[in-house]
């Protein structure tokens, strides 16, 4: 057991830094007359579909390009430095992760892409899974493919564009129907997993957490604050991933067939997709800005503030009940360790989303206007590049047949919670809180 902390050995320590910090030097930049500094970094890439259409924007941002990689990869190699990771290694393997990176970014702005709804972050998950299941990495890339580094930074990056009094204004609707969706799917994954399956209670922990919560990222937290088994929590991401893909085709279909109202169809595809880039990618199919608003609502703001409450809820079993069992009856088990275990990048989320509204709500309409186009906009673009590091590592380390070696229990176990999720959430977005959807 820890008996000590070491906040600089801890990547939602990394994510809080890198993500704070880059909201406070943007925004110094901006108060001291350099707001337009901030294109420097931001690589845009215009829809493509001619190869001199594609050399033009080469040409034209190759130095963003270069520029964001500097920017990058000295924050990123520095937390990497502190976590362990071997700076030197790192670099060279972060390099190769970010060339890719660019590529995926070109590619998911060709028409053909776009027509087919692939956001940059699903195309990377879809990049990713495809080489690592058709082609034998070098073993030195794996150095770089930090999955919980980068998607930390990139939620608490979420967070600064994500104005707090649009948290507030969620309302009821939207955090009670979450409550709803997270305790009914988490129960029903985790009860199935260890009642009918007998799966270990902590990979059951994760299992539910994917499903009901925010996919990767709650699989993940939970599984650092039950301290799972690696493979378990990857396991879990394997199957958020999956079932995340499955249903970016399968609920916009649904939605048209059903000829819901788009605020509907977005709260639905909110508290039924498991996966943030997933579901943004199923909203923007349908069409309509309420469908996006509805699912940022359902989805971030109200599903994944959840991950929280329930690793600190999990933490406590795992401290207290779980591990019980594990230790002599006259050992103290340490309460600290539910503290030690809280997912702390979600504290960065909060704090990000508060800071942003408070320097708006400073300013003027005109300098808050140019305040969203120019540091907003830039910590937008940066949470995108995270968001496709995230998926590009979780893709190039997914091992499609390490699947079958786990067995049909952890599958069945998540397909009872999907087949519970999906009716539960048409029901409540169509029945229970339609008014207030329809209203986006």
């Amino acid at each position: 057991m820890e008996t000590k902390y070491r906040w600089h050995k801890k990547e939602d320590s990394w994510a809080i830094v890198i993500g704070l910090g880059f909201i406070a030097v943007l925004s110094l930049l901006f108060y001291g007359g350099l707001g337009d500094i901030t294109s420097w970094i931001r690589f845009k890439v215009t829809p493509w579909q001619s190869w001199e259409q594609l050399g033009q924007i080469i040409q034209n941002g190759w130095a963003s390009i270069l520029r964001l990689y500097i920017v990058l990869a000295a924050v990123i190699t520095v937390g990497a430095y502190y976590l362990g990771f071997g700076s030197r290694r790192f670099i060279g393997s972060f390099t190769a992760l970010y060339v890719l990176a660019v590529v995926v970014t070109v590619l998911a702005s060709h028409t053909w892409i776009k027509a087919a709804q692939l956001e940059g972050p699903l195309l990377a998950l879809v990049v990713g899974l495809i080489l690592s299941n058709l082609v034998r990495l070098p073993a030195w890339l794996s150095d770089a493919l930090r999955t919980e580094y980068y998607v930390k930074t990139g939620i608490v990056l979420m967070g600064a564009t994500l104005p707090f009094t649009i948290i507030l204004q969620a309302g009821p609707a939207a955090m009670g129907q979450a409550l709803i969706v997270s305790v009914v799917t988490f129960g029903s994954i985790y009860l199935a997993a260890t009642k009918l399956f007998g799966l270990d209670k902590r990979f059951a922990a994760c299992l539910g957490a994917g499903g009901s919560i925010c996919g990767v990222s709650g699989s993940i937290a939970i599984g650092g604050a039950c301290r799972a088994r690696q493979e378990h929590v990857s396991v879990a991401i394997s199957l958020v991933i999956v079932w995340a893909v499955v249903m970016i085709f399968a609920l916009p279909a649904a939605v048209k067939a059903l000829g819901l109202h788009p605020g509907v169809a977005g709260a639905w595809i909110g508290t039924s997709e498991f996966a943030d880039a997933a579901g943004f990618a199923a909203a923007e199919t349908i069409g309509h800005e309420a469908a996006v608003r509805a699912f940022t609502l359902m989805k971030v703001v109200g599903r994944d503030m959840f991950v929280g409450v329930w690793a600190f809820l999990v933490a406590i079993l795992s401290v207290t009940l779980w591990e019980r069992k594990q230790v002599k009856d006259s050992e103290h088990i340490d309460k600290k360790e539910i503290w030690r275990r809280f997912p702390k990048f979600i504290i960065g989320f909060f704090v990000a989303s508060i800071v942003t509204s408070l320097v708006l709500t400073g300013l003027d309409s005109g300098t808050g206007t140019a305040y969203s186009k120019t540091v907003l906009a830039a910590l937008k673009e940066l949470r995108g590049w995270f968001f496709v590091l995230t998926f590009l590592s979780i893709g190039l380390t997914t091992r499609l047949r390490d699947l079958t070696k786990v067995g049909y229990k952890p599958l069945l176990a998540f397909a009872i919670g999907v087949a519970i999720n999906v009716p539960l959430g048409y029901l409540l977005s169509t029945q229970v809180f339609q008014n207030f959807w329809l209203q986006l």
